[in-house]
């Protein structure tokens, strides 16, 4: 479990991985293999406007059938999502993603995105499932 003086900036990646909202879904899913990460935050200009997951390619565009190739993130992202300020606690980061069953939170400093910190970053000692389970908000797998 997170230390309560320890700082979201204490364990999060900077520099993530940013694409812009017309970029095609192609392009983040490459991404996503070359850098062996989960997702990528979605900006438009220097501003963060959503999240797009791999789960988010399978769902929002494979499972739709939509044309891979054509399909832009504004299309298939996450909008209006939940973020922390690098300045905030990371067990209250924690306390969040287990509330929400979510697995990575953007950091954000005055609207731009400066960092990822996923809950594996703030539980090192549990496996993603595990941890969700604690929330009681998904199922624990067998």
């Amino acid at each position: 479990m997170a230390q309560k003086d320890v700082k979201v900036r204490d364990v999060m990646t900077p520099e993530p991985v940013t694409l812009p909202l017309d970029a095609p879904l192609t392009e983040a899913a490459r991404l996503m293999r070359d850098e062996a990460i989960g997702g990528v935050l979605v900006t438009q200009g220097d501003r963060l406007c959503g999240l797009l997951t791999d789960r988010d390619i399978v769902v929002r565009a494979v499972a739709e059938g939509r044309d891979l190739t054509g399909t832009r993130l504004a299309e298939v992202c996450s909008a209006g999502i939940v973020t922390v300020s690098p300045d905030d606690g990371a067990d209250a980061a924690l306390r969040l993603m287990r509330e929400l069953a979510i697995r990575r939170l953007p950091v954000v400093e005055d609207g731009r995105p400066v960092g990822i910190v996923s809950i594996r970053d703030l539980n090192p000692d549990e496996d993603d499932a595990s941890t969700l389970a604690d929330s009681g908000l998904v199922p624990p797998t067998t």
